[in-house]
């Protein structure tokens, strides 16, 4: 057998009810909810679903689910050998390999939570997932447009485009045009592009005097599809980045992962990697049964 990988879901996987029986079975993951505190949590599992869209709310709650989901997981006796997170999902993966306690992970999220929310007030924008259109035509149509950029480039056939409000609809026409479909995303903004400059600042500024421990695995980094240098740089850099989520499978392949655990919310990583390498295992980690399932197809093929 190779070497596992866990991946943690980014913002836009979220729903209500998220991990509600993982809190109620295990322990650890009951710590790990708390920290956000009575009211998040009850957000989370009650709703309203519009609140808990919200970016401000959503990355703590979803910070909380991945590493709740990644935590209950190792306890079972399944372990990472690498790690890589999806946009937020970083912050998630950084705090699994030991490079931030959970406490500081959680106040790193909640203060670049505060901070892209307030660029995507600022800068009201919106993010689509095109398909069926080759990354060359996407990024030729972005560079034909202003305030419309790639940002995700997630997997073959899909990447990802953050644009301006005014943009949005001239971006429809040009990719329709072109043969493609676009998804918008459950967002609350245009992230990982230029308009977050603001919060890739503020993020830097409070990272400044941190120290950070050494990541016991390999954190591949969504700005450079690369394990983690320079850490206060990578989650600065990361908010205003296109996230490199393609590479960064391929790169972990390369480097000998042949299977892959999504930990959080939702599917939506597994079925990227699916498209990225059918060879590769992938399973998932979103509530009870899945961890059960994953559990027992991990430790029979090893």
């Amino acid at each position: 057998m190779g070497k596992i990988a866990f991946v943690f879901a980014g913002q836009g996987a979220q729903y209500v009810g998220m991990g509600k029986d993982l809190y109620e079975k295990y322990d650890t993951a009951k710590m790990i909810f708390q920290m956000l505190g009575e009211k998040a949590v009850n957000l989370i599992f009650h709703g309203p679903a519009a609140e808990l869209n919200t970016t401000i709310n959503t990355q703590p709650c979803l910070f909380a689910m991945d590493l709740a989901c990644g935590r209950v997981l190792h306890e079972q006796g399944v372990f990472a050998d690498a790690v890589a997170g999806f946009s937020l999902g970083e912050i998630s993966a950084v705090a699994y390999s030991g490079m931030m306690s959970d406490q500081e992970a959680f106040e790193l999220v909640s203060l670049r939570a505060g901070a892209m929310q307030a660029c995507a007030e600022e800068n009201k924008g919106n993010m689509f997932a095109v398909l069926k259109l080759s990354v060359d035509e996407i990024e030729s149509i972005c560079r034909d447009m202003e305030h419309v950029y790639p940002v995700n480039y997630n997997c073959p056939g899909q990447t990802v485009v953050a644009c301006s409000l005014p943009s949005t609809e001239p971006l429809q026409n040009r990719v329709t045009a072109k043969g493609g479909k676009m998804i918008q995303l459950a967002v609350s903004g245009a992230f990982h592009s230029p308009f977050m400059h603001k919060a890739s600042d503020q993020i830097a500024k409070y990272l400044a005097n941190k120290e950070f421990k050494k990541m016991q695995i390999p954190v591949y980094a969504n700005v450079t599809a690369t394990p983690y240098q320079h850490a206060k740089e990578l989650l600065a850099l990361q908010v205003k980045s296109p996230v490199l989520w393609q590479k960064s499978i391929e790169n972990m392949i390369e480097d000998g992962i042949d299977t892959f655990i999504e930990v959080g919310a939702g599917k939506t990583l597994s079925g990227l990697i699916k498209k990225i390498n059918n060879a590769v295992r992938v399973f998932n980690v979103c509530g009870v049964q899945s961890l059960e399932n994953t559990v027992r197809e991990v430790n029979h093929a090893s």
